[in-house]
């Protein structure tokens, strides 16, 4: 069953630029520095985007000097797939035994 935090996770990860952010972590941990090189993206507009993937729980700040690296939290993606795998497979159940609602 889909629950509220994943569907606030969907939403959060449906933007395109965040995707690319989240895709390009899964890779290596990255500063903003190297995020703006890697998007194209203004500064501010990448800041706010990391804020948004931080406060979803997506990504793990960890400070080093004058810079902040942003890390991927791989648990939180897993638990996504996981909610999208069952729902995948009630789907599968539901159709192969021909379940319908009868209209009234």
């Amino acid at each position: 069953m889909m629950t509220s935090v994943d569907t606030d996770l969907i939403r959060v990860l449906a933007d395109p630029l965040r995707l690319q952010i989240v895709t390009l972590l899964a890779r290596e941990t990255l500063c903003t520095t190297h995020l703006v090189e890697e998007t194209g993206a203004k500064q501010t507009n990448l800041s706010n985007h990391l804020r948004v993937l931080r406060e979803a729980g997506v990504v793990d700040t960890e400070p080093c000097g004058r810079f902040t690296y942003y890390k991927l939290r791989p648990e939180v993606i897993e638990s996504l797939a996981g909610s999208l795998a069952t729902l995948a497979s009630t789907a599968r159940v539901s159709q192969a035994a021909d379940i319908k609602r009868a209209c009234p």
